[in-house]
């Protein structure tokens, strides 16, 4: 019969072994409607239309496709780069059926804003991909280079109006990035954080900015449409379908990854933990999100379990060190 895979159907497809009463449990919680596969939520902590907005599109996308749950619902709750999202996420112990959307973003903005809430407070569940930042200017501007933009920094840095996601965030980090290879202090970089990347573009456009650093997805489309020009993108290497040099090609060795991934609630029990990881692995194995990964310009670093806990304690550790150096947190 047609429909959504049953839970032993996936798992048998996932190699994944599961004790008859985890199996139960999960039956029951989801007929009582409290699990991921009687509804879903996926919780993107910015405005609709950004990074996690898209990504919280593609993998309800995915799912709806393969029925791996009854409804879902992309939920956004916007602010602070993230932490209003994640300070909500960490009240809801013991709410199974949701996943909020993470990230480098969030790692930053939890160290520059001194959230009283971290990754800790709530429960790792995969890291689904990497995005990279794209820096890019008016298609009028002067500076046709990284080269050129370096020298007007050195010039007089706070004349060169930057603008990009929330403070403390992947744009704002990688922006003081590019300026202290400049050999410019970061304390005198002249940042506007904004909700969005969409907001960036309006600034952009409009004459308020004069860079701009965003996910590359925020301005494919008006570079494709010959408003915008890059000059970069943060990737260590050369991406597929990105036709945008990497800062190291152009002899600037600065990279960033803006790494997606999602976490739980608080207070699940390991089954709806692994019940959450079956569904985003199964997500993970499908035509919708590897066509979602080249379309959207990022790299596949799925990864769960212990292993993304190790990256996550990592990456915290060198976002700090990052934000430190900058003069940020």
């Amino acid at each position: 019969m047609a429909g959504r895979p049953t839970l032993r159907v996936t798992a048998a497809v996932l190699g994944v072994v599961i004790v008859g009463g985890g199996l139960a449990d999960a039956h029951t919680k989801a007929a009582e409607g409290t699990g991921p596969r009687d509804k879903l939520h996926l919780v993107a902590p910015a405005s609709p239309g950004g990074g996690w907005d898209t990504v919280a599109r593609e993998i309800q996308g995915a799912v709806d496709a393969h029925d791996l749950s009854g409804t879902t619902e992309v939920l956004n709750i916007p602010g602070a780069g993230g932490t209003i999202g994640l300070s909500r996420l960490a009240q809801q112990e013991g709410r199974a059926n949701r996943l909020m959307m993470t990230g480098a973003v969030m790692t930053g903005a939890i160290q520059t804003t001194d959230s009283a809430v971290t990754l800790d407070d709530v429960t790792p569940i995969a890291r689904m991909a990497d995005d990279y930042e794209a820096v890019v200017v008016p298609s009028d501007s002067p500076y046709r280079t990284v080269d050129d933009l370096m020298a007007a920094w050195r010039q007089h840095p706070r004349a060169v109006v930057v603008g990009g996601g929330s403070a403390g965030g992947t744009d704002h980090l990688f922006a003081g990035m590019l300026l202290h290879a400049s050999g410019v202090d970061t304390s005198r970089l002249n940042y506007v954080a904004y909700p969005g990347g969409g907001e960036v573009v309006t600034g952009l456009l409009d004459g308020g900015l004069d860079v701009g650093v965003s996910s590359y997805q925020d301005f494919a489309g008006q570079i494709e449409a010959g408003n915008l020009r890059a000059l970069g993108i943060s990737a260590p290497e050369p991406l597929e379908k990105v036709d945008v040099p990497t800062f190291v090609e152009q002899g600037v060795d600065v990279t960033l990854a803006n790494w997606r991934g999602v976490v739980a609630a608080p207070g699940i029990t390991p089954e709806q933990r692994a019940e959450l990881e079956r569904i985003v692995e199964w997500v993970h194995r499908t035509g919708q999100w590897r066509r979602a990964v080249r379309r959207n310009g990022w790299k596949d670093t799925f990864r769960t379990g212990a292993a993304f806990e190790r990256f996550l304690d990592s990456e915290t550790a060198r976002i700090g060190r990052i934000s430190e150096e900058l003069g940020l947190s």
